[in-house]
């Protein structure tokens, strides 16, 4: 298991136990199915944004804690340096780094994500989660898909919408991807 999914599972664990939940109960108080939740919290299933984004609102949790285990301190500005703010890889694919992980009380969470090429058969996964986003292409080609809708995106391009409907990306022409993503 990767060391960062794995630390990211265990912090699930941990809030669930401090919240004295059940798997059960935790999965229900999130809008999750229970056994999907377990294979979150023991490392064996994807941890998407979307989904600790979903996790970290309903319970009242920074979604950068849950991700990177640091509490939010600053409340009045966060500055955060070129190549300096903490990532995530959550898979090979995705590379997600957090640009405003020390300022408490955010209302939205910008996140400097790298999309990484796969392979050409590789299906597109597809998520959603409560509230919406914000997408800037700053390089690259991206194939992004919304409610079965595909969308070509390149540099300079972006999007606003509806993070409830399903909706996931690619990157094309074998090269990777770098946009601003910020979840609202």
């Amino acid at each position: 298991m990767d060391e960062q999914i794995e630390q990211i599972a265990e912090r699930l664990k941990g809030l669930r136990e401090a919240l004295g939940l059940d798997v059960e109960g935790m999965a229900a108080s999130c809008g999750l199915e229970a056994e999907a939740y377990r294979q979150m919290e023991s490392g064996t299933a994807d941890l998407s944004v979307s989904i600790l984004h979903k996790i970290a609102e309903a319970q009242g949790v920074e979604l950068t804690t849950l991700m990177f285990g640091d509490e939010p301190k600053m409340s009045s500005y966060f500055v955060t340096r070129r190549g300096r703010g903490v990532a995530v890889e959550r898979s090979k694919a995705y590379k997600y780094q957090s640009l405003a992980a020390g300022f408490a009380g955010r209302k939205a969470d910008p996140f400097l994500v790298t999309v990484h090429p796969k392979p050409e058969d590789e299906p597109l996964y597809l998520n959603s989660h409560s509230g919406q986003e914000f997408n800037l292409i700053l390089s690259g080609r991206l194939l992004f898909q919304i409610s079965g809708k595909d969308i070509i995106m390149e540099s300079g391009d972006s999007i606003y919408f509806d993070s409830q409907l399903p909706h996931g990306m690619k990157a094309l022409d074998g090269e990777k991807v770098l946009f601003l993503a910020v979840i609202l």
